[in-house]
């Protein structure tokens, strides 16, 4: 039995990974979906404190107070840049990084560094919410529905977006255990569209390892293609 931890991306929550965690339940394995502050159903938490940092916490505090260890730690887009400050921080508690369709950072990038173009896009449609700078409101460029195109999905999400605080895009990660942070081995799925402008050297070890796979989807692929990715998220097992 593995544990796996899915972390979501900007402006969602745990709920995206509802049809994902259920087939990995029914396959055996524990499976936690958390959301992290000031999204989803944490929004009402929201403040100026919320960084990249905080939510880097976030994590570290469920797989502390869980008692967590040896975690199948995944992260869709913006939760790259999370669960990689994660695995540099709880290195003995993580045992494979699997990004999805995820940011893949280096020592003092910002998600508005490796994703500059959709990052300044979604600045320019945010907008301040009592003193905090939000991006990623429903409905709203650069990327409304996330590459889900099936009206049902729609309309099963949109209620659930939530606007995030741009503060945790544009705060750099910092590492201080890269040596044994990269020695964590990692699964990289990405959606077949965005994989020729992806940076290959990043995936050096994975490609040796034939770890690297894609899904010929939109960017929500955990909801409009879970069956695929909880079956490569099995095949981490193995792999």
């Amino acid at each position: 039995m593995a544990t796996y931890v899915l972390l979501h991306g900007g402006a969602h929550g745990g709920w995206c990974y509802q049809s994902v965690a259920r087939i990995l339940r029914q396959a055996g394995h524990d499976v936690y979906t958390p959301t992290l502050t000031g999204v989803g159903e944490r929004s009402h938490l929201l403040s100026p404190d919320i960084d990249l940092d905080f939510h880097i916490n976030d994590v570290i505090q469920v797989l502390t107070y869980e008692d967590l260890r040896d975690v199948i730690l995944v992260g869709h887009s913006y939760g790259g840049m999370v669960i990689t400050g994660v695995a540099d921080r709880a290195t003995d508690r993580v045992g494979h990084l699997v990004y999805l369709d995820a940011a893949t950072p280096v020592n003092g990038q910002s998600l508005a560094d490796v994703a500059a173009r959709s990052m300044n896009a979604a600045r320019s449609e945010g907008r301040v919410v009592d003193g905090i700078e939000l991006v990623l409101f429903p409905g709203t460029g650069p990327m409304p529905h996330y590459g889900v195109t099936d009206p049902d999905d729609i309309a099963w999400m949109e209620p659930k977006l939530t606007p995030h605080p741009y503060k945790c895009f544009d705060q750099p990660l910092r590492l201080t255990n890269e040596a044994e942070l990269w020695e964590i081995p990692q699964t990289h799925i990405v959606c077949t569209v965005t994989r020729p402008h992806r940076d290959p050297a990043r995936w050096e070890r994975a490609l040796a390892a034939g770890r690297v796979w894609d899904i010929d989807t939109g960017h929500d692929l955990m909801i409009t293609e879970p069956k695929a990715v909880a079956d490569y998220l099995l095949r981490v097992l193995t792999a």
